[in-house]
């Protein structure tokens, strides 16, 4: 079948820098695809492209296998990362507002009830909590009864509770066969919801695929970790594990837990604290795009 949207060799430069820089993809129909990368990666700028709001250097964007053109604009469902909305109205006239835009829309009181927007439908807008002004965003991102939805940093600032609320929402989207392109600075959040992510670094993707098979490429390990004050100078320099300093706590990456632990033992480490998971995106993250401070 043929992909939803096609990206070929994609290409956006300002003054000499390449935001982005050469890049493919396919995202394909019913499928949640998350771009992930650090601040600067080009991330924002090539979702910003797709969804028509800046136009490419070089490269070609095909939906449903034709150029980019006003069905698309028609089809397409976009929550931006920051959006002003109009003061001193009310959530209803703003959906209202909103719906007047296009030619086809879904029917308000079924977009009322799956973000769970009826309890303050006449309060005005400004007046809105952080949660409950991403779920109005949410709604109004899919008036047009869209085909594919770009969510650009959805639950940014929103507390842990608000955050899950938010993915079940999107959850109950995906259930709807709808398309999804999700960029997200939380690698939980893309874990849960993505079928597919693309992690790109200084305008490239570097690696892509589902959130477990990239996993399974990248890890044969297990992660040990240790509170900072566990671990004495002379094994940070003498022994041979890979080390990696997290907060207060040190992580060690083990292809061999039982020969890591026996040699944390002979070094007189304090096992005590001691906790041991699989790696997570985040550690993939990382690993692929360093640890040094982004602007």
């Amino acid at each position: 079948m043929q992909p939803l949207l096609e990206v070929h060799r994609l290409v956006k430069q300002y003054r000499g820098v390449r935001a982005v820089d050469g890049i493919s993809f396919n995202i394909e129909r019913g499928t949640c695809v998350g771009l992930l990368g650090p601040n600067g990666a080009g991330k924002t700028t090539t979702v910003e492209i797709l969804e028509g709001i800046i136009p490419a250097t070089s490269g070609e964007i095909l939906f449903k296998g034709g150029p980019i053109d006003d069905q698309f604009r028609q089809s397409a469902g976009i929550m931006f990362q920051n959006t002003a909305l109009q003061e001193h109205i009310t959530v209803q006239e703003t959906l209202t507002l909103f719906r007047s835009f296009y030619r086809h829309t879904r029917p308000l009181n079924e977009l009322i009830a799956s973000c769970a927007l009826g309890d303050f439908l006449s309060r005005d807008v400004q007046k809105l909590s952080g949660g409950q002004r991403q779920r109005l965003l949410l709604a109004i991102a899919l008036l047009n009864d869209p085909e594919i939805l770009f969510l650009d940093e959805p639950t940014t600032g929103l507390d842990p509770q608000a955050r899950r609320n938010f993915w079940q929402l999107i959850r109950d989207i995906k259930a709807e066969q709808k398309t999804v392109a999700l960029t997200t600075h939380y690698m939980d959040e893309a874990y849960q919801l993505c079928d597919e992510i693309a992690i790109m670094d200084r305008g490239r993707i570097i690696a892509q695929g589902s959130p477990q098979q990239l996993l399974k490429s990248h890890f044969e390990n297990s992660v040990i970790s240790l509170p900072l004050d566990h671990i004495p100078a002379s094994l940070k320099e003498s022994c041979s594990l890979s080390l990696h300093q997290r907060n207060r706590h040190v992580e060690i990456h083990s292809n061999d837990l039982n020969s890591s632990i026996r040699m944390l033992l002979d070094q007189g480490v304090s096992l005590e604290q001691m906790q041991i998971r699989s790696p997570t995106l985040e550690d993939l993250f990382l690993e692929l795009t360093g640890h040094e401070l982004r602007a």
